[in-house]
């Protein structure tokens, strides 16, 4: 074997007998009677492993590829359990972290102490997506809210979108503290950041802040421009995807796709009609975790004082998968009060996906008459 400039990598030992070698000979290519061809034929030792001439740099690359590409964590540790050498070169830093987000998407029903040892180690050696995955994981399901925070604040430091924004929802909501912990400042500096690397929902966020007046100063025509440019980013990411899993698709698989899923975002309001976008592997190991659990663990039952207490909610848009860390963190629709929202970006696409048939139905506004006001159309009542 030869690399491009012509240089042969060394074999492990010039005296093992090559495979190749009997069948030349057994062709007439080299001298001797029969007997020795016969006998050199036999000889030769086909159970060599030809993986073992070649340097650990190259396969130390490969393993790297295969790594940043990986569809589930099995393609990995498959490769791990194959045998010693590659086990060994397998849980190099340089490997465990440029592990994908596919890398990491542990399911709910198969989370272990082996899986838990798996995203910390990935975390360690400086994969970003792992120290996201890892920190909501810790932060929301195992309610280690310290050690969940600064694995995604060290994700955030290598300018991971998804764990920018995370924080920033922290941050508008005091997740994890009081009431008074939030900082509507903070959060709107975190989205903004993350809507600079790409993060439409941050973007949307804040194109909702700026026209409330959330946290910074009131200026609506900025704000709508924000929500345009996350409706056109989000058109883009269907019709162009990253190039870390491209599928090239005509036009006319778009509007395929486009008929057989249902309608997620706010691009109707364009009069365009795309398929949902894939929710982040952390987003969905929430969503399995608490579906499998019945909800996040709050408080029920009788308090000391005799009356009920209220459970924990979650996020309503399907999606999402974040609980409440305290009582009435989140907020509720102000028209019919039945759905809560850790987000206005939640808020916006659940309005679109699903919301806005339920919120205020016909029966309602007839009963009711005009004095009801209707949900507005850009995102329905105001919750509260």
């Amino acid at each position: 074997m030869q690399t491009r400039r012509g240089i042969c990598y060394q074999w492990p030992d010039s005296s093992v007998a090559l495979p190749f070698a009997g069948t030349a000979r057994k062709r007439g290519c080299g001298g001797g009677t029969a007997g020795t061809r016969r006998k050199r034929w036999r000889t030769a030792d086909w159970r060599t492993d030809f993986f073992d001439c070649l340097p650990d740099d190259l396969v130390l690359f490969i393993l790297t590829k295969l790594s940043a590409t990986a569809g589930a964590p099995a393609d990995l540790i498959s490769v791990l359990l194959t045998c010693r050498r590659f086990c060994r070169l397998g849980v190099n830093p340089t490997v465990l972290s440029n592990i994908s987000a596919n890398g990491t998407a542990m399911k709910a029903k198969n989370w272990s102490e082996s899986a838990h040892r798996f995203l910390n180690r990935c975390a360690e050696a400086g994969s970003v997506e792992a120290s996201y995955t890892l920190g909501m994981i810790e932060f929301y399901c195992l309610e280690n809210r310290g050690a969940g925070a600064s694995l995604m604040a060290k994700a955030a430091v290598g300018s991971h979108a998804a764990a920018l924004y995370s924080l920033g929802v922290i941050q508008f909501n005091g997740s994890g503290g009081s009431k008074v912990d939030k900082d509507l400042r903070a959060g709107v500096a975190l989205c903004a950041r993350a809507a600079y690397h790409g993060h439409i929902d941050a973007l949307r966020e804040l194109g909702h802040c700026l026209q409330d007046g959330y946290g910074v100063r009131q200026n609506v025509a900025v704000g709508r421009r924000f929500l345009i440019q996350a409706n056109a980013r989000e058109l883009s990411s269907v019709i162009s995807p990253p190039s870390s899993a491209r599928r090239w698709k005509t036009h006319r698989e778009v509007l395929r796709r486009a008929a057989v899923f249902p309608a997620s975002s706010l691009l109707s309001d364009f009069g365009c009609n795309v398929p949902a976008a894939e929710a982040h592997p952390a987003n969905r190991f929430l969503v399995e975790w608490f579906a499998a659990r019945g909800g996040p663990s709050g408080f029920s039952g009788d308090s000391e004082g005799g009356e009920a207490r209220d459970e924990l909610r979650m996020c309503s848009h399907v999606g999402c998968g974040r609980p409440e860390t305290r009582r009435h963190e989140f907020r509720r629709c102000s028209v019919c009060g039945a759905v809560n929202y850790c987000s206005r970006a939640c808020q916006a696409l659940h309005w679109k996906l699903a919301h806005k048939v339920d919120c205020a139905p016909m029966d309602r506004w007839l009963d009711d008459g005009p004095r009801r006001p209707l949900p507005a159309a850009n995102g329905g009542g105001q919750a509260n």
